[in-house]
């Protein structure tokens, strides 16, 4: 089993500058790709300092001056937001800046938030139905002389350019969770990327099952299965509870940004309160002990030997939590020269 780093800009006190920020993000890239891991991810959102990555294909150019050899995914695209012609140029162009070293990560989106800014009236179903129609449109255009007349995109023959580096264009991964979005990204010989969120050990087991029942009808190669899922490595007990509630912290405003019910100013949402948090049962500091993958080294890879039973190709260390810098960095320097090595 491979890993990788997933990895956004994300602003929770007034005195963070952004500059600061993307040092501290370029920081913890460069600790990835100098301890072996195989690849960097970053995603699209917008218009909220909960997670600041308005074109994750500009970060990746950037990282490819700061790292050596470390891939560079977009983990995702949010599909709807683009028009094919559009993101199979841009994606070339950056693979091409990279050297070969681009992976395409696509999804539907998920908050209504940005639904609503970007293009009013989208719903999840028909951003899932654009994201279906611009998949296997990309390799097209890539390789060339590509005319389109479909439900949301019409357009004459165009090729995407510049050429991508890599032959056939970068790989491409769906972010998948229902049965369906694992069938569609298997038959079009995309990896998949999945996230159990806060939902535990069973549902990493039901998501790794939904892939391989796709793929056991699928007559080409094989694809991947990459799972993101929320890490903490801490030094002791107490240093993992506080990890624990840390990340109850951030579920809290993740689920907050995700009803889309309360005011946002200036890209912040309207702060939640202990008392609202503490109420938040489901997403209570012992039940996100229990759920994510934070431990110390041992329980860390004791979990990850599970995952990796399991068939899971490549795991990626989410390490968005609104924690501090600082606590970030020790906990994937833990997770480089503690884990890692368990299953070099």
């Amino acid at each position: 089993m491979r890993f990788s780093l997933f990895a956004h800009l994300e602003r929770i006190d007034d005195d963070q500058t952004h500059e600061s920020l993307y040092a501290q993000f370029l920081e913890l890239c460069r600790m990835a790709d100098d301890g072996g891991m195989h690849a960097i991810w970053t995603g699209e959102h917008h218009g909220m300092e909960f997670t600041i990555s308005p074109n994750p294909l500009l970060p990746l150019v950037d990282l490819a001056h700061h790292t050596k050899r470390v891939r560079l995914g977009t983990g995702t695209v949010i599909a709807p937001f683009w028009h094919p012609v559009k993101l199979a140029g841009e994606a070339a162009y950056a693979d091409l800046i990279t050297g070969g070293r681009l992976d395409l990560g696509i999804a539907r989106g998920a908050y209504a938030f940005e639904y609503e800014r970007l293009m009013p009236g989208l719903d999840a179903l028909e951003a899932g139905e654009r994201m279906r129609e611009i998949v296997p449109l990309l390799r097209e255009l890539w390789n060339g002389d590509c005319a389109h007349h479909g439900k949301y995109y019409q357009f004459p023959a165009t090729t995407a350019m510049p050429r991508p580096l890599q032959d056939g264009g970068p790989p491409l991964w769906i972010a998948a969770r229902d049965p369906l979005s694992h069938e569609f990204a298997v038959q079009q010989g995309c990896n998949v990327q999945v996230t159990p969120l806060w939902q535990g050990e069973e549902e990493i087991r039901a998501l790794y099952g939904r892939f391989d029942e796709a793929c056991a009808g699928y007559e080409g190669p094989r694809p991947k299965i990459m799972l993101l899922h929320h890490t903490f490595v801490g030094r002791d007990d107490a240093d993992v509870e506080l990890a624990a509630r840390e990340l109850s912290r951030f579920y809290g405003y993740f689920g907050a940004w995700f009803k889309n019910q309360r005011p946002v100013t200036r890209g912040r949402i309207a702060p939640l309160s202990k008392s609202e948090i503490d109420a938040n049962a489901m997403m209570a500091p012992q039940n996100l002990r229990r759920d994510l993958t934070l431990g110390t080294a041992r329980e860390v890879i004791e979990r990850l030997k599970r995952y990796e039973d399991l068939g899971y190709d490549e795991y990626s260390f989410w390490i968005d939590s609104g924690m501090s810098a600082a606590r970030k960095r020790e906990s994937l320097a833990r997770f480089i020269d503690e884990v890692m090595p368990a299953f070099a």
